[in-house]
């Protein structure tokens, strides 16, 4: 679709145009930095600005370009930014020109300060010593969390005939490259609403409240179909027992017409600037018509709400009007 014929609502204006997979994080010193896939799959970049609305003009910095050929030469997705142990990490996954599905989930570690410091490969994610399973496909959208003094991965990965569908796993984390233990299936495209051409749950983002830990994730296709679903367990559960997790039976954001939001999904959250209010971050599209395949539209946008919590302290996801 050409975007002059864009039809703008109050609730479609981007916060940053044609960055999917957006990844929002707020540092201790209370500044924000930002990463996202890049339509053309081939670099990793950094934005970071004393607040979030700062992220929008910021300048972008390319930290890392893909690889000529082989292993991370094509398809680089859904970068991540996150501090551990007081050094700062990029997950991210990439393909190989020779093989474009050939996905696998990687790893960068930075010398320093992410804007300035040399950011250096550390290989692929690596999977548990006594584990066949983990990244043998198809294998990307990895986050990081931590949850009562231990650090968890989730990640997407495809199994089953042809590899056609894309379920999510958890483990422990060993090292910040390196599993601790065998993945654990957390959920699989069980519902309609989840089954497209392919069947898909990938991109994980977690939330955490009330003692509750909420773990969103994006579904089916990329195009009009895709929206996103939640899990919840109790923060104080064996989060590598499946029995811990509950699986809400809709999803709790989808396309919105009238609203002129389209295929929402592959969210992270963030604090707002008071520190305490929390938001979604997702990406969407202004229009649900595209030519080929929607992987390749470049149009998906970052959009921003804020997060409500029901009378049971649940979260609920809105489109709310863009103030930029």
């Amino acid at each position: 679709m050409n975007s002059d014929s864009v039809r703008l609502t109050a609730y479609n204006k981007p916060f940053i145009f044609q960055r999917a997979d957006p990844y929002i994080l707020r540092s201790g010193d209370g500044s924000y930095y930002f990463t996202a896939s890049v339509p053309e799959y081939d670099r990793i970049v950094l934005r970071h600005a004393g607040t979030l609305a700062g992220l929008r003009t910021a300048e972008e910095k390319t930290v890392w370009v893909k690889h000529d050929s082989g292993p991370q030469s094509i398809h680089i997705w859904a970068p991540e930014l996150h501090q551990i142990d007081g050094t700062w990490y990029i997950y991210y996954a990439g393909g190989d020109k020779d093989d474009v599905w050939e996905i696998r989930p990687y790893v960068l570690r930075c010398l320093g300060d992410p804007m300035t410091g040399e950011w250096v490969e550390m290989g692929p994610m690596l999977p548990a010593d006594d584990d066949p399973f983990s990244f043998r496909a198809f294998s990307l959208d990895a986050t990081v969390f931590e949850s009562g003094g231990e650090r968890y991965y989730i990640w997407a990965e495809k199994v089953g005939v042809g590899k056609q569908i894309s379920n999510l796993y958890i483990a422990r984390l060993a090292a910040p490259n390196k599993l601790a233990t065998v993945q654990v299936l957390l959920t699989t495209p069980d519902y309609d609403w989840e089954r497209g051409d392919f069947w898909v749950n990938e991109g994980p983002a977690v939330l955490k409240h009330d003692g509750k830990i909420f773990l969103t994730f994006s579904a089916n296709t990329t195009g009009e179909l895709y929206c996103m679903g939640m899990l919840w367990a109790r923060e104080d559960a064996d989060l590598l027992d499946p029995a811990s997790w509950t699986k809400l039976r809709l999803p709790v954001m989808k396309s919105d017409d009238e609203k002129e939001i389209h295929g929402p999904g592959h969210n992270c959250f963030v604090k707002a600037d008071d520190g305490v209010t929390d938001l979604c971050v997702y990406h969407a599209r202004q229009y649900d018509e595209m030519e080929g395949n929607p992987l390749y539209d470049p149009n998906r946008h970052v959009y921003i709400s804020p997060v409500t919590y029901d009378e049971n302290g649940f979260p609920v996801f809105r489109h709310v009007p863009q103030p930029w």
